[in-house]
């Protein structure tokens, strides 16, 4: 849209605003205003029409996400145009969804209801057991899987961890594997944790702690183009990533997005107690060329949890900063070191009661 005249700028942004107060309303066939109605009718003629032929998705009758978990605003973004957007649960094992979304029943952070048929319980360790008609008889030749797969109800073990919200809806929370417990016994999901962080625009990575410990702390990579472009709409000069990380006004943008993860963990039941009491964000970006992510981007837990020992044990022990000095290798090979003194900071955690804890 930069390159939009002025006049379709304006068209645009007004009849975006319309979709994201009515869209989803009128998708799913909701009472909404004449008024509204008639602007989001002039808004599909105008925007959201030739937007969804751009994106190849005038004929889309209804569309299905899957796997990982997208951000919040993007699906409300699709639904908002007119896309009918859903997010299904399933495994190749049982052939292909579990759990899908009804219509007039879409919520961002679940995947649905179990199909009519389909029998799905959470396991003592949070792990989601699957049963039905749909569900694999046995791995090809390979009884010892079968075995290790199926357990003696008659339930496939898929690996992953979850829970029912209230209304009956599973929420995918994390690899079972990685699921552990705080000390108090509370369930910790860390993936589940970090996905909520990363779904804020200035949030590029986080990683979360609290296995075995009393209560969960975090790292966080601040995403330097967001954080940039907001620093600079606000006269906040800086140099590079360290000195922007530093910024006593970034980590004011950050506290607030971290504050607002813990007041929706308090409505996840079991993983309320994973709030983060404590944060700091690292003086460089985690990278895959210094082996603190996979090629796919993903977070080496154990390996950053070694490297950043002294930052873990800081945020455990109370401290209000920790230096720290970190060889880095730069894209050209020459290796360097990055050093700084990580402020740290306490974090507004909600109690069972609605009220501020902490």
């Amino acid at each position: 849209m930069e390159d939009a005249s002025a006049i379709k700028q304006k068209m645009f942004h007004f009849f975006m605003a319309v979709a994201r107060r009515c869209g989803a309303e009128i998708l799913d066939g909701k009472a909404v205003t004449l008024a509204d109605r008639l602007l989001y009718a002039l808004g599909n003629f105008f925007v959201f029409g030739p937007l969804k032929n751009v994106l190849g998705l005038s004929r889309v009758r209804v569309a299905y996400t899957a796997g990982a978990a997208i951000g919040p605003d993007l699906f409300r973004f699709y639904r908002s145009i007119g896309i009918n957007l859903k997010q299904l649960y399933g495994q190749t094992e049982t052939c292909a969804y579990v759990c899908l979304q009804p219509d007039g029943e879409i919520k961002f952070d679940s995947v649905g209801k179990p199909a009519p048929g389909v029998e799905v319980k959470i396991a003592d360790n949070g792990e989601i057991l699957v049963k039905g008609p749909m569900l694999l008889r046995e791995y090809y030749k390979r009884p010892d899987a079968t075995a290790e797969a199926i357990n003696a109800d008659g339930y496939f073990m898929t690996g992953d961890a979850g829970l029912f919200d209230d209304d009956g809806h599973l929420k995918i929370i994390d690899r079972a594997k990685d699921v552990g417990r705080l000390v108090n016994g509370a369930m910790f999901a860390p993936n589940f944790i970090e996905n909520k962080l990363k779904f804020f625009p200035f949030v590029k990575e986080a990683v979360a702690f609290g296995d075995g410990r009393e209560m969960v702390c975090a790292f966080i990579n601040i995403d330097i183009g967001a954080v940039g472009n907001w620093a600079e709409r606000r006269g906040i000069a800086y140099s590079g990533y360290t000195d922007l990380a530093a910024k006593a006004e970034v980590y004011g943008l950050i506290q607030e997005s971290i504050e607002q993860v813990n007041s929706e963990l308090l409505g996840e039941g079991v993983l309320a107690d994973s709030q983060i009491h404590r944060f700091l964000i690292l003086h460089k970006e985690l990278d895959p060329d210094d082996d603190e992510l996979t090629r796919t981007r993903k977070v080496r837990r154990g390996f950053v949890a070694e490297k950043y020992a002294v930052l873990i044990d800081a945020l455990y022990s109370g401290r209000d900063s920790q230096f720290i000095e970190t060889a880095v290798k730069f894209e050209d090979g020459r290796q360097g070191k990055v050093a700084a003194d990580l402020a740290i900071r306490n974090l507004k955690v909600f109690g069972t009661a609605g009220r501020e804890a902490s």
